[in-house]
């Protein structure tokens, strides 16, 4: 049986319980509600005939009378007539005079006068009203006895009786019954509508799902949310976040989305449009992380449930990529020089073949004061470094193709080598890689200059260029959207497609330095970016375990 059934099931038998119980009460209390008018309207009529003069006086008559009253006489007697009368006007079973000894003085039945009455008077005769159901001559009855007092006053002489009987007591019992009854199938109907209704509105609620399959969806959500390493957002049609695993919170750096409206957490524009206009397949950079949303419509029966965005971290698929990036420009500066190397060697050999042994030395002696390939970079000799001369190189004949010239500035002073190759390519080369963008929207020949200075342990970078700085001024370089910007003639913006700075500044900071602006640039200068990697080189008195083995 479905929940939906069983719930309804249970809500009819609890208020027909309800109904049940509550028309037993109201029987029971309309019962007492007769019982008590019969019995006030039996004292009220009792006390009216107790205090007719006439009645008074001929009651203390025969009070005071020491023989037994004249049956004959008391039927055609004025108080048989006052009785008889009072009963035809009431309704009442009997209206029944008595005197002191408990003589009927009055009776319905006219064989009973003069006899002694079946019920107990003793109590009347001493000045106290009763009412009570007793069970007389003429059956069960609600009566109400009432002493009679002489005119002069003093004890009572006798006693009035009224009686209804029990039928006449309940005439309006079944009309009670039947209101009782149309109210609670009223109810019970009333219940009925509102059951159906609840349960309509539950398993629309519920997607028609039962409360194990609930039960079963929070379990997996709860074990699929919490077991994947991607970030998922749920939220329902109104924009509010209903469902955030921690993956998300840690990715897009919120706290306590959950029940907040998505538009008011602080993210970027980028990723609240993306969101808002359902996009997938939007990459946008926010903090240190580089971020890939995709937002999908959920629906259940054609019915719109609201958003889900997938939030997966790409950060170090990126850096990953730059470094591979890297290491194709070294494979590409190393061809160069195997290529250019092997040119030289050719005309060594040539020069030592046609006996020109001199030109040969001469031209070896040269080779090998200026090294075996010529990058032409200006300052490159103040870099010792095979593998900074080598990436510096390849990254300078690949401007020069761009129209920019790379140098490396007076100031650089580096003494040891690279010994964390992975990371200072990345950040030198997301670095110069975005000074020759910049320097190629400058105006004017462009030009990057490298500044290298090395403290202990530590490798300090200055990148400048001759663009025109960060653009639009303000903006912070570091939280620009993963897509590209650029101006209406298609040209790329400052500073790169937004993703090398997070990037360089991530992987700086995890080894516990950092990459920042030094100066925005503008108004004819362009921007200079300082990083900080620790650690990056080797100390100068080089490698303990090399100088061991």
């Amino acid at each position: 049986m479905r929940f939906a059934t069983r719930l309804l099931l249970m809500q009819l038998a609890t208020v027909t319980a309800v109904v049940a119980v509550c028309a037993l009460v109201f029987g029971w209390l309309g019962v007492r509600q007769l019982r008590a008018e019969s019995e006030a309207a039996a004292l009220n009529i009792a006390r009216t005939v107790a205090e007719d003069p006439d009645v008074k006086s001929l009651v203390a008559e025969f009070s005071a009378d020491p023989g037994t009253p004249d049956a004959a006489e008391l039927r055609t007697g004025e108080l048989q007539q006052i009785a008889a009368d009072v009963a035809d006007r009431t309704d009442a079973l009997f209206v029944v005079i008595a005197d002191d000894h408990g003589i009927r003085l009055a009776h319905p039945t006219e064989e009973l006068l003069g006899q002694v009455v079946s019920t107990p008077f003793a109590e009347v005769l001493e000045g106290n009203e009763v009412v009570d159901w007793e069970v007389g001559t003429l059956g069960e009855s609600a009566r109400a006895k009432v002493p009679v007092y002489p005119e002069t006053g003093g004890t009572p002489v006798g006693e009035v009786s009224v009686g209804f009987e029990r039928a006449s007591v309940f005439d309006d019992l079944p009309a009670l019954v039947a209101t009782i009854a149309i109210a609670a199938v009223g109810g019970l109907a009333l219940a009925a509508v509102a059951t159906l209704l609840v349960r309509r509105r539950f398993e629309r609620l519920t997607l028609g799902l039962q409360p194990e399959e609930l039960v079963a969806l929070v379990q997996n959500q709860a074990a699929v949310l919490e077991g994947v390493g991607d970030g998922v957002v749920a939220l329902d049609p109104d924009g509010v976040v209903r469902v955030c695993n921690e993956a998300a919170e840690r990715m897009l750096g919120i706290d306590a989305p959950v029940g907040r409206r998505f538009d008011d957490l602080a993210l970027p524009d980028t990723v609240r449009d993306a969101v808002r206009n359902g996009a997938s397949g939007v990459e946008a950079v926010v903090g240190d992380r580089v971020l890939y949303l995709d937002t999908r419509p959920v629906q259940r029966d054609a019915r719109a449930l609201g958003q889900v965005v997938v939030v997966r971290d790409r950060t170090d698929v990126e850096a990953l990529a730059g470094r591979l990036e890297t290491v194709r420009a070294m494979t590409e500066a190393l061809r160069v020089q195997r290529h250019e190397f092997a040119n030289r060697l050719h005309v060594a050999s040539g020069l030592i073949d046609a006996e020109r042994v001199n030109e040969a030395r001469a031209f070896l002696g040269d080779l090998t004061e200026r090294g075996a390939v010529d990058f032409g970079v200006a300052g490159l000799e103040r870099v010792p470094d095979a593998f900074l001369t080598s990436l510096l190189g390849a990254t300078a004949a690949t401007a020069r193709e761009r129209g920019v010239t790379v140098r490396i500035s007076e100031d650089t002073l580096l003494l040891s080598e690279v010994a964390e190759a992975e990371d200072v390519a990345a950040v030198l080369g997301n670095l110069v890689g975005n000074a020759v963008t910049a320097a190629v929207g400058g105006a004017g020949p462009g030009w990057v200059e490298i500044a290298l200075l090395g403290d202990g342990e530590e490798l300090v970078i200055t990148v400048a260029d001759s663009g025109e700085g960060i653009r639009p001024p303000g903006a912070d370089p570091f939280a620009r959207v993963a897509a590209r910007e650029t101006d209406p003639s298609g040209n790329d913006t400052v500073h790169g497609h937004g993703f090398g700075l997070p990037l360089s500044r991530d992987l700086a900071r995890r080894r516990g330095g950092d990459v920042w602006l030094i100066d925005p640039g503008g108004e004819g200068s362009g921007a200079v970016f300082g990083a900080r990697l620790p650690g990056a080189l080797r100390p100068a008195d080089g490698n303990p375990e090399e100088k061991s083995a």
